[in-house]
Order: C-alpha cells, then structure tokens, then sequence
C-alpha cells in the first residue's frame, strides 16, 4: 500500500486508487501522512479538522473518524495496524518509500546534489523526476490547521526551488529554446519570482530574441512597480545592462 499526498490525496493498494469519501477522514488521513511515523497529538487533529470551533465532543468525535481511518485502510494485504494509538494522539505507520513526498524529497536532493556539481543531465533527470510527483492542487483546498498550511507552504516554496533548478541545468545543457515555453508560463504563474525572468531573458536572449529578452526586462520592472513599488533587483538589472551591450559573457560557457 503506497500514499500520495502532493496533489489529491489517494490511497494506491494494488494498482487501485482509492479515497477517503468523508471529509474529515480525508483531514485526519492528509495530517497523518504529513508527519508519517510521528505521533500526532489528539489537540492538533482536532485543531486541523475543525478549526477555531470544534464540537463539544470533539475528542468522542476524532475516535470515530480514527476508526473509519482504520477501516478503510484495512484489508488483507495489510495484516497490521498502521494507524497506532500513542499517547498523546495517533500516529501512522508508513515505511519511508511508500509515501510520494518522501520520493520527492530523495529526488530533490538528488537533484540539488547533481547541479552543485554541475552534473547537469543528471540533475533534469532528478529534478524532472520530482516536478512529476506534483500532480495536483489539492491540498491548497484543503481546510485544515498549522500543520497543512505550513506543509502547502513548504511544498510551494521547494516546487519554485526545483523549476528553477531544473530551469538553470537545461539552460546550462544548451536548451534555451526549449525552455522559453515553460518559463513563459511560470512568470504569468509566479509574476513576482525575478528569478524566472532572469532565466527567461537569458533564454530568449540566447534563441537571438534580443528585443523580446529586453521586453522581458521592461515587463518585470512594470509589475514589480505596480504590485510592490519596487525596482527590479540587481540580477535582473545587470542582465538588462549585460543584454543591451551584448556582453559575450552572456553565451553559453561549454563545461571543460
């Protein structure tokens, strides 16, 4: 029995996907997996299923969902528990590579070991490898506490992190032409990351599209003023800089 949380929550048994149907379930299920092989304290679930109000029998209430959780997970592939009952709340039992967002993180890491060393192929590999665990946003509907907020937090911040990772080692293997698609994609998603813009420019400015490239500066600089009331940073004005001169610093360095 494998568990995907980064996207819609889904219980993989057998090639079968199933879901809890009961919404609290899906919380109580999401919060677990979130903090897999930690006990997770009776307070917290209740705090992440029902927020600021809970009912007056809050606890009775979490016991009842515990049991429709085990239940459900039940079968007879799964001749132990995984859901353990330890003061002072729950916790699921869940080995290390049958849970996407731990196959996420090896990924990432991988990913981020391979491009400090400027293995480039291998770090696409990696990183593109993790980029397709992030099938969904579901858990940014979620209704739950601190413990989904700062998960969907920490996920969006390592999603930006790996594109722009992955980004940086295809522009380093040559394939600006390919990535102006994607980055412009993800500059209309993220128009305050000036990181995607930095790497678009370059893209662009390397296809010989060194009018749109500057365009891209110009583009940058006007939304950051209407949003923020900001200038751009010195990456993207140096690039700017660098693009109007045509700076032969700018093409791409082939790895000695």
């Amino acid at each position: 029995m494998k568990f995907e949380i980064l996207g819609i929550l889904r219980v993989v048994d057998g090639g079968a996907h199933r879901t809890p149907s009961a919404q609290k379930v899906r919380t109580l299920l999401t919060t677990l997996l979130i903090r897999p092989n930690e006990v997770v304290s009776a307070e917290q679930l209740i705090y992440e299923i029902w927020g600021e109000n809970p009912p007056r029998r809050a606890r009775a209430a979490l016991h009842v969902y515990v049991s429709q959780l085990r239940k459900f997970l039940a079968g007879p592939e799964e001749p132990e528990d995984r859901i353990i009952t330890q003061p002072p709340g729950y916790l699921i039992r869940v080995p290390y590579g049958d849970l996407d967002v731990n196959v996420f993180r090896r990924h990432l890491q991988q990913g981020r070991t391979h491009a400090r060393a400027q293995r480039h192929e291998e770090a696409t590999l990696a990183l593109g490898a993790a980029l397709k665990l992030l099938h969904g946003e579901e858990l940014d509907r979620l209704q739950g506490g601190g413990i989904t907020r700062n998960f969907v937090t920490w996920l969006e911040e390592v999603r930006l992190e790996c594109q722009e990772m992955l980004i940086e080692s295809s522009l380093s293997l040559g394939r600006h032409r390919e990535s102006v698609s994607t980055l412009q994609s993800l500059t209309a998603r993220y128009p305050l990351h000036e990181a995607f813009y930095r790497q678009l420019m370059i893209a662009l400015y390397r296809s010989d599209r060194r009018a749109e490239a500057l365009r891209t500066y110009q583009s940058a600089r006007g939304t950051l003023r209407e949003e923020l009331g900001l200038d751009p940073g010195d990456a993207l004005f140096d690039l700017h800089h660098a693009i109007l001169l045509a700076d032969d610093r700018l093409q791409l360095r082939q790895a000695v």
